[in-house]
Parts: C-alpha cells; sequence; structure tokens
C-alpha cells in the first residue's frame, strides 16, 4: 500500500507527460470493455480449455 501511495504522491508533484497519461487512460479503458463484454456476452465455449482425461 505503501508504494502505490508514494507513487500517488510522485504523480501529484511530477505530473506526468499528457502521452503517458493518454496511454494510462487508454489501456484502463480497454481493460474496462473487455469486461463488459465477457459480462454481457459471456465466454465463449471454443475458448473454454478442455481437460484431457489422465490414465494411470
Amino acid at each position: 500500500m505503501n508504494r502505490l501511495l508514494l507513487r500517488m504522491a510522485r504523480w501529484a508533484h511530477r505530473p506526468p507527460s499528457p502521452q503517458r497519461v493518454k496511454l494510462v487512460v487508454g489501456v484502463i479503458a480497454a481493460c474496462l470493455a473487455l469486461a463488459a463484454i465477457e459480462w454481457l456476452w459471456g465466454w465463449p465455449d471454443w475458448l473454454t480449455v478442455q481437460k484431457i482425461p489422465r490414465f494411470p
């Protein structure tokens, strides 16, 4: 938790470049979009890994 607070303090004292802000916002938006798609339509069956039965 301390590392997060230190990083936030560093960002407050020395703001990042506009490109870095756009990158962070873009990554967060992409993650939220993927989560929303998965929540709305679910996980496709063809992407689910099938367990292979093991024989002793």
